[in-house]
């Protein structure tokens, strides 16, 4: 018999015969098999029964989880507070040893822990206040036209007005004003890491660098002087005061450096770092950018006025300054005026001559702020 189940000899069995057919009942190895059948409808197994949870129908365990939601809230409010204090008192280069882990910072570790308490005070309290205090109720809701009559509206202020009463809030204060008070302390910690890093207020650094009076300019990175006659025209000389790369100083209580003796050399580097270049002195259209050079060789603060990218493309034809950032330009001859691009003001200028040995040296430090324009500037 064939799969249609037709007889070798083109019969069909009869009715009432034990010939299994398709897939019906039975295999070669006598093994039972289930019909293949799919029932048109699937009935609807319902919802488990519902389990009441313990602070549901105990006080005193409602009390119990009302407390332990303060207990995470007031973690975040510690964790927030502990986070500013460390910030605002510890020591950036304090640094201490612990074992296994080796030497560490202090504020960056009390950074980091206080963070984690202030965020998983908030989440876990939340969490637990959902799970043990929130209504624990299953509703469903039969599918209705998208478009809501005015009694859907006023059942939906109804339904948002019970939820409010039955987060409970009304009768457990505490924790509405503790959460509250736990997220609006959150939000302090990350701004003060913004606001600090733009530098300490009492100080306006932005207008002091390494350079003085007598200085020498020396070739970035060989750190060796330069001489006027070294200079040819068309020629660009990256530049660095002398003595960039001696050791910081330490401040005492009370002490304040006026030219960065205090810093690290990259911090130095970042605001002290000059383009060197040399002119024809007629093709010079400011007085002060020719006064403030010596024999057409001027030197300008590279870093640019609009974002603080290093000024470093120079165009001998038209005597501009590029920055590969955003392309501000500025024009040499005009005392590196801009004439293209975001900057705002020219780049400033460092007065320079020689000294006895026809080294070129700083007449004087840099007489305006260098770097990105800032809301304090005077001009």
């Amino acid at each position: 018999m064939n799969e249609n189940g037709v007889t070798p000899a083109g019969e069909r069995p009869a009715e009432g015969s034990s010939t299994a057919t398709g897939r019906d009942l039975t295999g070669s190895a006598g093994h039972s098999q289930a019909v293949d059948t799919v029932p048109e409808r699937f009935e609807n197994p319902g919802l488990p029964p519902h389990v009441m949870r313990h602070a549901d129908v105990d006080p005193k365990a409602a009390k119990r989880a009302e407390r332990q939601v303060l207990a995470l809230f007031t973690v975040s409010v510690l964790g927030s507070i502990g986070f500013i204090v460390a910030y605002l008192t510890l020591d950036m280069t304090t640094m201490v040893y612990v074992p296994v882990f080796g030497r560490i910072s202090p504020l960056h570790t009390a950074l980091g822990v206080c963070l984690a308490l202030s965020l998983l005070g908030i989440g876990l309290g939340a969490v637990h206040w959902a799970k043990t205090l929130m209504p624990d109720t299953e509703e469903i809701e039969e599918r209705h036209p998208t478009g809501s009559s005015p009694e859907t509206r006023a059942e939906l202020m109804d339904t948002l007005d019970e939820g409010r009463r039955s987060s409970q809030l009304a009768r457990r204060p505490m924790i509405g004003a503790l959460g509250a008070t736990a997220l609006g302390l959150f939000a302090l910690p990350p701004l003060f890491p913004i606001v600090g890093g733009l530098g300490h207020l009492p100080r306006r650094e932005m207008h002091h660098t390494f350079w003085q009076t007598g200085m020498r300019l020396m070739r970035d990175p060989q750190m060796t002087p330069i001489r006027a006659d070294e200079v040819h025209r068309g020629a660009v000389f990256h530049v660095l005061p002398e003595g960039i790369d001696s050791p910081a100083k330490q401040a005492k209580e009370g002490e304040h450096f006026e030219h960065d003796e205090d810093l690290s050399l990259l911090q130095r580097k970042a605001k002290a770092a000059v383009l060197l270049v040399r002119l024809d002195p007629e093709a010079f259209k400011s007085d002060k950018a020719r006064d403030w050079g010596y024999e057409g060789i001027v030197a300008y603060n590279k870093i640019c006025t609009h974002a603080g990218c290093p000024v470093g493309l120079y165009e001998q034809q038209t005597h501009h300054l590029l920055c590969p950032c955003h392309q501000s330009t500025f024009d040499v001859t005009q005392d590196c005026k801009v004439v293209f691009g975001p900057a705002k003001r020219p780049l400033p200028q460092l007065k320079i001559t020689v000294d006895d040995e026809g080294y070129l040296v700083a007449a004087q430090p840099f007489m305006e702020p260098v770097g990105p324009s800032f809301w304090s500037r005077k001009r």
